[in-house]
């Protein structure tokens, strides 16, 4: 969809030129994955919201996609950003892409998942609590800690459903992380 890496000019192009054509593609993957997965459950799209180069994408094509994938049934948008060129000018700080995901979720209506160096329980639940977001990537976090989700819970007081094999697990300080029924039990 980048202007930097599709360079195709011909007006004529279905998948160059004008920012209808260079979402196209993008909008036949989803109405095709749309139209075969179950109607009741969500389907979203991940995008980059900006090439971080000028004359590149932006947060306003951003907005007008996800108008348009929400138009078209898209239930949320994973908002990422960059990685396209060497020339990009990225300043990388804790959740450095939180403000597209707002910036999408506001203006185009649709939720977001918000990503970007978001790597502390309190900065996800700020996140989502400040409506910035619908919901936060934790990649990195994750590969570095495959239980920052235990470990978030217990530094946020709440409980985690897990099967009994795990419940004597816990430490004395967060005796009571995991809940004492099972999913679906409650």
């Amino acid at each position: 969809m980048s202007p930097v890496s599709n360079e195709r000019t011909e007006q004529t192009e279905q998948y160059g030129g004008l920012l209808e054509n260079r979402m196209r593609l993008t909008l036949e993957i989803f109405d095709a994955v749309r139209a075969v997965f179950p109607t009741g459950k969500p389907v979203g799209v991940r995008i980059w919201a900006t090439d971080w180069v000028d004359g590149g994408w932006g947060i306003d094509q951003s907005v007008a996609l996800a108008t348009v994938l929400k138009r078209r049934g898209c239930s949320f948008i994973d908002v990422s950003s960059g990685g396209l060129s060497t020339l990009q000018k990225i300043h990388v700080a804790p959740g450095y892409q939180v403000p597209f995901a707002g910036r999408i979720k506001r203006d185009a209506g649709i939720a977001t998942m918000a990503a970007g160096m978001v790597t502390e329980p309190e900065q996800a639940e700020a996140i989502v609590a400040s409506e910035q977001a619908d919901m936060v990537a934790l990649a990195r976090a994750m590969l570095y800690d495959p239980r920052w989700p235990w470990h978030a819970a217990a530094k946020l007081g709440a409980q985690v459903d897990a099967p009994p094999q795990y419940w004597r697990g816990h430490t004395q300080e967060h005796k009571n992380l995991f809940s004492d029924e099972l999913p679906g039990q409650r």
